[in-house]
């Protein structure tokens, strides 16, 4: 339509009539004189305003389907991360049930020894710093850590600090061969070095050549002045095998050390040393050893045996002979029963036998 004068005019007294027709209809609330025509409007139009409706829901779900796939899919998305991180923490309980023993080992360690530590979690191998036996662990400098301080587990000895970054650090592991630490024999206090082969293994180097040692006989650190590198008394490991070499001044033994390093995960940074040496305190007591039964001997006595130091067969008085089956020999003459035998007669003149 063409804008004119006429246009506007339409335009003026339809916006009047629709004025008007409100008025009226708000003037006669319950009563309106326009109930009756919107009724039938309603009436007439609600058939075409369902069908209007019935096909264009379709596209306005599809319209509203495509604004809120984004939202949907983040909240799937979202869903399926929870029930993940579920999974995971009920598939971890045996993993968290064998940390907190890992952890309580190292508290009674560190309480027995007297050590401050500062817990820590394997982090990492050692693959970065080159071909050595280390791991890195999840402390640094920002938590007290330094280079050169003891790191132990709930087992005993595992290595000391090289390098020290502000949340993180490597240990070289006490198995690595270029490691060595102080050693002291429980007991005996024997002094040695024991040094890493790799692997679960290390040497020890006695100085006394001809002490006495015995495989399972158990070493524990020596330790250093001021608790720096090695802090006194942490377990180190135990005998199992010596090498008797004649004409040398040392004596050099193999043991198993009592940290597994294949299996690190929780060990503890000494960060403060012990007042005073521990010694052996820290070393876990030996299990009882089982008493050696003592034998017993069980005689069976046999009815009509004769008694023990008693003779077989009956005593035969001297001079006399028996027969066998214990019959009298018939050429013995027996004095009837209940009447001495006459004695022979002696002649006065012959000498008494056994006389001279």
């Amino acid at each position: 339509m063409r804008d004119s004068r006429e246009s506007r005019l339409l335009l003026v007294l339809l916006v009047a009539i629709a004025f008007a027709l409100i008025t009226v209809d708000l003037q006669g609330g319950g009563q309106s004189p326009l109930d009756g025509a919107r009724r039938t409007t309603a009436s007439a139009l609600g058939p075409v305003q369902e069908g209007v409706a019935t096909a264009v829901d379709p596209v306005g779900n599809a319209v509203a389907a495509v604004r809120d796939s984004g939202a949907r899919h983040d909240r799937i998305k979202a869903l399926q991360q929870e029930n993940m991180e579920l999974r995971r923490e009920l598939g971890s309980d045996d993993r968290n049930r064998a940390r907190a023993k890992e952890l309580d080992g190292l508290l009674r360690t560190a309480g027995a020894g007297g050590y401050g530590i500062k817990a820590a979690e394997v982090v990492a191998i050692g693959a970065a710093q080159g071909f050595s036996w280390t791991v890195t662990i999840d402390v640094g400098s920002e938590d007290g850590i330094a280079p050169d301080m003891t790191v132990i587990n709930g087992d005993g000895l595992v290595g000391r600090t090289t390098t020290v970054g502000a949340s993180s650090s490597t240990v070289l592991l006490a198995n690595d061969p270029d490691f060595t630490v102080g050693t002291r024999m429980e007991g005996s206090a024997e002094l040695g070095f024991a040094s890493g082969r790799g692997g679960n293994a290390m040497t020890v180097q006695l100085l006394d050549g001809k002490a006495r040692v015995q495989k399972g006989d158990r070493l524990v650190t020596f330790g250093s002045h001021n608790g720096t590198p090695f802090v006194p008394g942490v377990p180190v490991g135990e005998v199992t095998e010596v090498e008797r070499q004649t004409g040398d001044l040392t004596r050099t033994l193999r043991i198993h050390p009592f940290a597994e390093f294949t299996q690190l995960d929780i060990v503890g940074v000494v960060v403060e040393p012990p007042r005073e040496d521990p010694r052996d305190k820290v070393l876990r007591p030996d299990p009882p050893k089982k008493p050696k039964p003592t034998p017993t001997v069980t005689v069976t006595a046999t009815p009509g045996a004769p008694a023990p130091g008693e003779e077989g067969d009956a005593q035969t008085a001297p001079g006399e002979s028996a027969a066998p089956g214990g019959q009298p020999d018939p050429g013995d003459t027996l004095a009837p029963q209940g009447q001495a035998q006459p004695a022979e007669p002696v002649d006065p003149a012959q000498p008494a036998p056994g006389a001279e």
